[in-house]
């Protein structure tokens, strides 16, 4: 482990923990790009790969750099450890496999990204993994839910697009009371605004693609909590199967968690006066983004969060036609599925991020036809909201 305290606050962690110098007394953090590593002896070798003495044996999972970038996650999220992953998908499947099997039972919202949607239906099912879907802020209904074969309940809070909240703590006493565990994907607020392991969740899902890298380089994802479920179930699935994050990868996102929160202000500071103008716009049928006071869960928000976040979406009179006339008519916004990038993003679910569920199934998570999507960049915010009045009017 790297020598840092962990009364640090969550902007020094962000900067320091996790780095071990080499001997050659760097200040940045290098990046190990090797596939392997040698041995001092016939018998140190042996010890490594029966785990009596630690280091690194094969970059597939022991890797300096990625190490970093665990430890230093781990230590803003508040976690025993962190293990990193190709992906945000990897990291749900990663958790998944190393934690359940079949006859298992997930409790899960009914609002989350659709391909986390596609990964439980149409690949855990098979396997003999029971998915149950309910309304996210609907305590009852998950507690409904629950069987004796259930082990986990799984969220997003803030939801993707429409930025429902879900009530951590008092969703962690229903799991916990279960003897389940409580998987929170954290990736609109990041450790800067939402703590959810503070709140009582066991594990913690990021896509690092977003947020935590911050500027739409890179893809990987992170699992963090408890050592007993994150480092010994998901990584034994990761040192097995393999879904690592790479060494390059694994540098980038240490580069921006550096500015994470930062970087966090800024995109909600964006996104409400974003949503403030949206809302006033006689076009627009509704706005979802919980620092407007016209959320419904915006005092839960106010809570459990030290900001609202970045990305918001709103319905708009008119539907497909009218989002896709939107969309189209943007010039400085960029056109992409992807959020939490320096740029502002602009989407229309009920197409990309959800197109691939049912008409049924996005009826269910509320993706309507008219429904847009901004991830609210870092740009001047009267540039912002002139590019989208100009597909408003």
């Amino acid at each position: 482990m790297s020598d840092f305290d962990e009364t640090w606050a969550l902007q020094t962690l962000a900067v320091r923990a996790g780095q071990v110098r080499t001997a050659e007394g760097e200040h940045a953090e290098p990046i190990f790009t090797t596939s392997s590593y040698v041995f001092g002896s016939a018998a140190e070798a042996a010890a490594r790969f029966k785990g009596d003495i630690p280091g690194n044996i094969y970059s597939r999972f022991t890797n300096p750099t990625v190490r970093t970038f665990e430890q230093r996650l781990a230590a803003l999220e508040g976690g025993e450890c962190c293990v990193a992953t190709a992906s945000g998908m990897s990291a749900i499947l990663s958790t998944c496999m190393g934690l359940l099997k079949s006859g298992d039972h997930i409790v899960s919202s009914n609002a989350i990204f659709g391909s986390t949607v596609v990964l439980f239906n149409k690949y855990l099912t098979p396997f003999g993994v029971n998915i149950s879907y309910v309304p996210l802020s609907d305590l009852q209904a998950w507690e409904e839910a629950i069987t004796p074969e259930t082990r986990m309940l799984f969220l997003e809070t803030p939801s993707n697009p429409l930025t429902t909240i879900a009530d951590i703590r008092r969703l962690a006493e229903l799991a916990h009371a279960h003897d389940c565990l409580l998987v929170v994907d954290n990736v609109f607020c990041t450790p800067a605004l939402q703590q959810p392991l503070k709140l009582g969740a066991d594990i913690v899902i990021h896509s690092a693609t977003k947020y935590i890298d911050g500027q739409g380089r890179c893809v990987g994802g992170a699992v963090v909590g408890r050592q007993e479920e994150v480092g010994e179930g998901v990584y034994g699935f990761l040192r097995t199967a393999g879904p690592t994050m790479s060494p390059f990868n694994a540098w980038v996102f240490l580069k921006g968690l550096e500015t994470l929160s930062l970087r966090m202000k800024a995109h909600s500071d964006n996104a409400l006066a974003l949503a403030r103008f949206l809302e006033a716009h006689a076009n627009v049928e509704r706005v979802y983004y919980p620092g407007l006071a016209s959320h419904p869960q915006h005092e839960l928000a106010g809570r459990q969060q030290s900001g609202f976040g970045g990305v918001l979406s709103f319905e708009l009179k008119g539907g497909k036609d009218a989002a896709w006339k939107l969309i189209d008519q943007t010039r400085l916004l960029s056109i992409t599925a992807n959020l939490g990038d320096c740029k502002t993003t602009i989407t229309h679910p009920a197409t990309t991020t959800h197109g691939r569920l049912t008409d049924e199934e996005r009826a269910e998570a509320g993706i309507a036809d008219g429904l847009i999507r901004i991830s609210v960049g870092l740009e001047n915010i009267e540039d912002i909201i002139a590019d989208i009045e100009r597909g408003l009017n």
